[in-house]
């Protein structure tokens, strides 16, 4: 088979993909995290080879029910996961909140606009029934909580060190991961311990 002549492939670790991060364009993996709310635990992580977020909705709800017992009662995402199916998995269990349009002008529309009065149109579909409800002050004030969550963990694990693979493989990229993931949450009971020698110890691992 003849390949193309601007065809590329990572010898170095065949299975990663190149992937479009917030700094420009990285050979890696996709790590995904679903984060409690008020903690920031790691409830629930994996490692994918999937350039995008879209199909990992439903993957990690599961993971959640599966390792804690039951899904959440809310789920809040960003754009990167919204779909039609992926709106679709709300239940009587979990309500969903994604925000459903990637362009920053959008959504600068959307948390500025005054809240919606009266009942939902008839007509509105599922995009138009989510964005409807992230513009209600309870949509809003509980998807502000977003960045207080995982945002804030996928930080603190750059601060940590935490945003490169040392092994190769995808089983050796969910290895660090879990491992990444096992700590952050050991360093959160930590500090959540009784008395001040705990913090500061805490405090030293992390750096």
């Amino acid at each position: 088979m003849e390949l193309p002549e601007d065809s590329k492939a990572n010898t170095t670790d065949p299975a990663s993909q190149t992937l479009k991060t917030s700094t420009g364009w990285k050979q890696g993996y996709n790590g995904q995290a679903m984060v409690d709310g008020d903690t920031q635990v790691i409830v629930a992580q994996e490692i994918t080879t999937d350039a995008n977020d879209v199909q990992q909705l439903k993957p990690m709800l599961e993971t959640c029910e599966e390792m804690n017992g039951k899904r959440p009662e809310k789920a809040l995402a960003d754009a990167g996961y919204w779909s039609k199916a992926n709106a679709q998995l709300a239940d009587e269990q979990t309500e969903l909140f994604i925000a459903t349009t990637k362009d920053w002008k959008r959504r600068k529309e959307l948390r500025e606009a005054d809240p919606p009065r009266g009942r939902i149109p008839k007509w509105y579909g599922l995009k138009e029934r989510m964005e409807r409800k992230l513009r209600t002050k309870r949509g809003k004030g509980i998807y502000r909580k977003r960045s207080q969550s995982v945002e804030a963990v996928f930080g603190q694990h750059v601060t940590r060190g935490c945003d490169r693979f040392l092994l190769r493989g995808e089983a050796g990229a969910q290895a660090e991961w879990s491992l990444f993931s096992a700590t952050h949450n050991l360093l959160k009971l930590w500090r959540s311990g009784q008395g001040p020698d705990s913090h500061e110890v805490a405090n030293a691992i992390a750096g």
